[in-house]
């Protein structure tokens, strides 16, 4: 062995890129032509742990090359290989003999593929990828094990897994090989098993750990599952290993098998303790990307109503997933306005879910059938919160108060308070009471607004004059100005044109700034 590492090296210092590939070019051919040859393989292999990147790369492709057509020619062993120190048994052929070493030498390649996933380069690892995809194209024509699989058709799901492994690392971010590995989740056969296969990897690192994951194991294992898409089609026929027969009946073929897979990993990947960060990817994605294509949503309850209890940014995000539980799936939530309207803080405007936050408030705010110390709480709340909210936020929140009002005329009144101006400082409001129910909102006004009346952003102020006006029926859109930025706004000043601009100060006529400076009757100022 160790004269083998110093002959690499030796190649790896006294040949360039072309001399290289020139090499393996003359060993492949001459390993095709004879199999008295059969032993220049050793000298392929060698190069696949050459400390030369370009040297790795080329024994990558003639590997690729070499197995592919000996595969095509049925020169590997098919059925239990004996272990390579194992004596063989005299009643084998000359002929078995030599594709049982063959075999050998084609899983030491896959082998070096594998380790070549966890420990080199990136664009190593990319290309050590494909050609072990393409290996599980390979052995699903031409199999090697004369048992059939387990579930009867022909995947060769020992190499995927030796991909996974290689993806869904404990120590090392994978995410740039992920993303390469993402192509092949388009096929149905590689997602179906793909996802079979994450389960039980996360089992064996769940119980190698002493029951607790890596961090960066599980970002991976995210970064993987989130690159899923999952199919909507009944009918399943896009397989990167072809099967011959009976087809419908495989698993990969059927939508239903994938739902179920699909439910099974991420329930298991959710029972662990993630990270707040990931917690926040998971929950941005929950509602489009997992809860419709599972099938029973209902199990992600537990884990929607933990994460709406915790509080801050994960509450927010939390609500996409709770809407579409409470309102197609029957979920009843009895504490839940409470917790919508506990969520309600100066912090709300300056989160980067603001606007997520504000179009599904007003979903759960646009029944009329809600009670109206509830709706008089959440006005009365985001008026008060508007006195120190910024102005691009105050654009969309004062048309949302007023809508409130339109859908429930007997909130009326918080506008048209005759007593409301005599003393604000006896405001019955109670700001720091979380249940909306004993915050007496409905005997306070919205003094707030009117005070809006004379803030410095002009648009601010003619929003907030609506409310001295008759309150129209018909409600105003606010979902163009839910994602309104601070930026935006300066834009849209910056591009304002003016024919004149009012000034404080009179005009100078002279050198010196007076109105009869004697300079002025023969120098003009420019």
């Amino acid at each position: 062995m160790a004269a083998r590492k110093e002959k690499r090296a030796a190649r790896s210092l006294g040949k360039n890129g072309d001399s290289a590939r020139q090499e393996l070019d003359t060993k492949l051919r001459e390993v095709l032509q004879s199999r008295a040859n059969a032993n220049s393989l050793f000298d392929i292999l060698e190069y696949l742990e050459s400390e030369n990147k370009d040297d790795v790369l080329a024994a990558i492709r003639t590997c690729a090359k070499l197995f592919e057509a000996l595969l095509e020619k049925g020169e590997l062993y098919i059925g239990n290989l004996p272990a390579e120190d194992e004596a063989l048994p005299d009643s084998l052929s000359a002929e078995d003999k030599y594709k049982i070493w063959m075999r050998h030498r084609y899983n030491s390649c896959v082998s070096c593929l594998g380790e070549q996933l966890h420990t080199a380069s990136s664009q190593v690892q990319e290309l050590a990828l494909c050609m072990l995809m393409k290996f599980i194209q390979l052995e699903g024509r031409f199999p090697l094990e004369s048992a059939i699989w387990k579930d009867g058709y022909r995947f060769p799901r020992h190499l995927l897994k030796l991909v996974i492994d290689g993806l869904l690392q404990e120590e090392k971010d994978c995410s740039a090989v992920i993303l390469r590995f993402q192509e092949f989740l388009e096929y149905d056969d590689i997602r179906y098993y793909t996802m079979s296969v994450v389960i039980e990897r996360i089992a064996q690192v769940y119980q190698n750990n002493k029951e607790t994951l890596p961090s960066i194991f599980l970002n991976n294992v995210f970064g993987l599952l989130s690159s899923i898409n999952m199919p909507q089609d009944d009918k399943l026929s896009n397989f990167l290993v072809a099967q011959k027969e009976k087809v419908d009946e495989w698993k990969p073929a059927k939508l239903m098998e994938h739902k179920k897979i699909f439910e099974r990993v991420w329930m298991g990947f959710l029972k662990h303790k993630l990270s707040v960060s990931l917690y926040k990817k998971v929950l941005l994605i929950l509602h489009e990307s997992i809860l419709p294509h599972m099938t029973k949503p209902t199990l992600m309850i537990d884990f929607l109503t933990v994460a709406y209890d915790v509080g801050g940014a994960i509450s927010l995000l939390a609500l996409n997933g709770l809407f579409i539980l409470i309102h197609q799936h029957n979920l009843e939530y009895p504490d839940f306005y409470k917790k919508l309207y506990s969520l309600l803080d100066p912090s709300v405007f300056h989160v980067k879910y603001r606007a997520r936050f504000f179009h599904l408030a007003n979903l759960f705010l646009s029944s009329t059938h809600l009670p109206v110390y509830l709706v008089a709480a959440f006005a009365k709340r985001l008026s008060r919160l508007s006195l120190t909210a910024p102005p691009q936020c105050l654009i969309m929140i004062i048309p949302f108060i007023c809508n409130l009002i339109r859908r429930h005329p007997a909130c009326r009144p918080l506008i048209h308070r005759p007593s409301a101006e005599a003393d604000l400082a006896s405001d019955p409001f109670i700001m720091e009471e979380k249940d909306p129910a004993k915050s007496c909102a409905l005997e306070s006004s919205l003094w707030e607004l009117e005070a809006l009346q004379n803030h410095y952003y002009p648009n601010v102020l003619r929003a907030a004059n609506v409310i001295s006006r008759a309150l129209s029926t018909q409600e105003s859109d606010i979902s163009e100005l839910l994602e309104l930025s601070a930026y935006e706004l300066f834009e849209k000043e910056m591009k304002k044109k003016f024919n004149t601009v009012p000034l404080e100060f009179e005009p100078v006529e002279g050198l010196l700034g007076k109105k009869h400076d004697i300079t002025a009757e023969h120098f003009s100022l420019l």
